[in-house]
């Protein structure tokens, strides 16, 4: 935040876009700028993925060939939790089945939540209410992390 402060204030822009890849800093920006009531307008870019799904990232490029082929479950195993959730499914058991899935392909799970899209507070169940499901793993030596919306 100190960084992105300084940097804003001394570029003084009217807008400044940031991807939505990492959903929570955007977040962290947008109420930043809103508290010190900068004279900037944040945007969020969508997030960009590889045709199989894999999120974009300089990171990928650490990932060995075998690894770069299992990276896309990332963001199958976040569209399997959406497409339950908004079927009425509990969050817990996904979360629980899709921990496991990943660990059993060969990632290690920093954490898999289901947020509130705007205040980032923690849901157990879905509402309806715009959420953001996010996730972070490694996979050999390479943290990926990846989010998608949850809408009704």
């Amino acid at each position: 935040a100190t960084v992105v402060t300084r940097l804003l204030m001394q570029v003084t822009p009217d807008v400044a876009v940031f991807g939505e890849k990492d959903y929570q800093q955007l977040l962290v920006i947008k109420r930043l700028v809103s508290d010190l009531a900068l004279p900037v307008e944040i945007l969020g870019a969508p997030l960009v993925r590889e045709k199989d799904g894999l999120a974009l990232s300089s990171r990928n490029a650490y990932l060995s060939p075998e690894e770069r082929q299992t990276a896309p479950l990332l963001y199958r195993v976040l569209q399997d939790i959406a497409a339950q959730l908004k079927d009425g499914a509990p969050f817990a058991a996904l979360r629980e089945r899709a921990w496991t899935r990943l660990e059993k392909a060969g990632f290690e799970p920093d954490y898999l939540e289901l947020r509130d899209a705007q205040t980032l507070e923690p849901f157990n169940s879905y509402d309806g209410t715009p959420a953001r499901l996010l996730v972070a793993a490694r996979l050999g030596h390479t943290r990926l992390i990846d989010n998608i919306a949850v809408m009704g």
